[in-house]
């Protein structure tokens, strides 16, 4: 299918784009990779009047590490870019990041498909999503009135649905510090498809390795949008020593937990036998870090 008509723009700055954005109202979305949008207006699921292309505007990506341990990522980095970045620019701290490129689509998908693109769609099985829900990411985003940050908790309203104001553009996605026993897992039916399911993990064993000090459990996949699971959390800081059967137990918690959907890709039933199998799966990845 081809889409409905609409007006192309192409910004040359931030505050253009945004000004733009003021002019022409609800009508108009933004687009930079376009492996999102461009899909939907194909199906006519979305029909915008007018596209603001922000694709080519500098200073809107790369990665950067801050004097106090904070990853910034432009709004207009690829999935790519995060999945081959060197050790010194992502390092052993993030290196979930890097691991969960790999059930984002398909190569082509990742060379194009931005970071703030995938945020800004809000998809509710979407990785970075999920990542930016259980790393408590800040994002920025700069409109009009100037500049503001939204935590991640606040950032999804629903499906498709952000706090991101009609003329405001994501700019920069901060995870404010390093998480080198994070780890994120999914399921799809087909390698490059929509995760039906997908759980990630933050685990901070306490002293002496005997148990753990902290721990943070999100899942995808189960409501309109990633969700904390602060039962699960709880289960895994006083639940014993860390190992298979803890990991078990805390995925039954997280399981009867939330009220997943049933759809066309699975009941809910299924869908909480697959978190009993991803959470588990995801603990087990992130100790081995």
């Amino acid at each position: 299918m081809k889409p409905a008509a609409f007006t192309y723009h192409r910004a040359r700055d931030v505050e253009g784009a945004a000004r733009l954005l003021a002019e022409l109202g609800d009508e108009a979305k933004i687009i930079a990779g376009g492996q999102s949008l461009v899909a939907m207006m194909n199906f006519r699921l979305a029909r915008p009047a007018h596209l603001v292309d922000i694709g080519g505007l500098p200073g809107l990506d790369g990665l950067r590490t801050d004097s106090g341990g904070a990853l910034h990522i432009g709004a207009l980095t690829t999935h790519h870019a995060v999945e081959t970045a060197p050790p010194e620019v992502l390092g052993a701290g993030f290196a979930v990041l890097r691991d969960a490129m790999r059930w984002v689509g398909h190569l082509p998908i990742r060379t194009r498909g931005t970071v703030g693109g995938s945020l800004a769609h809000a998809d509710a099985t979407a990785e970075w999503c999920l990542l930016a829900v259980l790393l408590d990411a800040e994002l920025v985003v700069r409109g009009p009135d100037g500049e503001r940050r939204i935590a991640a908790a606040d950032f999804f309203h629903g499906y498709y649905t952000t706090a991101l104001e009609p003329d405001e553009i994501l700019v920069e996605i901060v995870f404010p510090r390093p998480a080198p026993r994070a780890a994120l897992t999914e399921f799809a039916e087909r390698q490059g498809d929509f995760a039906i399911v997908s759980a990630a993990v933050d685990l901070e064993p306490g002293a002496g390795g005997t148990h753990f000090g902290a721990a943070r459990v999100a899942l995808g996949g189960v409501s309109p949008v990633p969700v904390r699971v602060p039962e699960a959390e709880e289960a895994l800081v006083n639940g014993g020593a860390p190992g298979p059967q803890l990991y078990a137990e805390v995925a039954a918690t997280a399981a009867e937990s939330v009220d997943p959907p049933s759809d066309a890709n699975g009941t809910a039933h299924y869908r909480r036998v697959l978190i009993r199998t991803l959470v588990a799966r995801a603990c087990e990845e992130a100790m081995e870090r």
